[in-house]
């Protein structure tokens, strides 16, 4: 597997409250075997007026633009980070206690062509106690989970174990420090390991990892197909093209 380092800066100060109305898009993902490795987006050429984002999400924060249940506690929508483009959907989900990289569009056919199955999505995930190749090679080949009550095996796919310097605490190159404490360190170690997968069932990734004896404390998705979140701080929001 080719190594995508993803750039990432510190916390920063996030935009302003979005004040437009929004439509809420719902995102499905069924599993399907892997296609082609490329991790190329193939988007045809749509309308000018299009509009595509992507977003370094933080923890604490919806996916949606709208609330479809009575408002969480301290919980925030997506148009309280920035103000987008009336229309403005969410490209797949990210779960409210995970971060990194989303991509968002007012562009529907768009929306649907980067959820094609060949499109990897890679994560870091920050995992309880030290992982090691065993574990590895049995997230490689696929593990038994339980999606809506039965059990499902999920198909092979990419993971490795990062290497985060010696001192216990250390980070990946370029992964933010968290907003809150994940782990004291009188409880135990913790590693770090990058898992890309083609699939979207939900809490898949966590759901591997604890499969394999490492619960999950920090999840992290750096890169969907070839956009990475390349420096992004906390809370930031690009304009982008998704024509790669």
């Amino acid at each position: 597997m080719t190594d995508h380092g993803c750039a990432v800066q510190s916390e920063g100060p996030t935009a302003a409250a979005v004040g437009c109305k929004h439509a809420e898009k719902k995102f499905k993902s069924d599993a399907e075997e892997k296609g082609s490795s490329s991790s190329t987006i193939a988007v045809p050429a749509g309308s000018q007026t299009a509009q595509h984002f992507k977003m370094y999400k933080p923890t604490r924060v919806l996916t949606q633009f709208t609330f479809t249940r009575t408002k969480r506690k301290k919980r925030k929508l997506l148009g309280d980070l920035h103000r987008f483009p009336e229309d403005t959907m969410a490209i797949g989900r990210l779960d409210e206690d995970s971060e990194g990289l989303l991509l968002l569009t007012t562009d529907g056919i768009t929306s649907n062509r980067v959820r094609q199955k060949s499109i990897e999505k890679e994560y870091y995930c920050q995992v309880d106690g030290i992982i090691n190749k065993e574990a590895i090679g049995r997230l490689r080949k696929g593990v038994e989970i339980s999606v809506e009550g039965k059990l499902y095996t999920t198909l092979p796919c990419q993971a490795r174990i990062l290497d985060c310097g010696p001192n216990e605490g250390s980070l990946p190159p370029a992964i933010p420090s968290p907003s809150r404490m994940i782990r004291d360190a009188r409880h135990g170690p913790t590693s770090w390991v990058s898992i890309t997968i083609t699939e979207g069932k939900n809490r898949q990734v966590r759901r591997m990892t604890a499969a394999v004896g490492h619960s999950t404390l920090r999840l992290v998705r750096v890169r969907v197909g070839s956009i990475v979140l390349d420096g992004m701080a906390v809370g930031e929001v690009r304009k982008i093209n998704i024509d790669i």
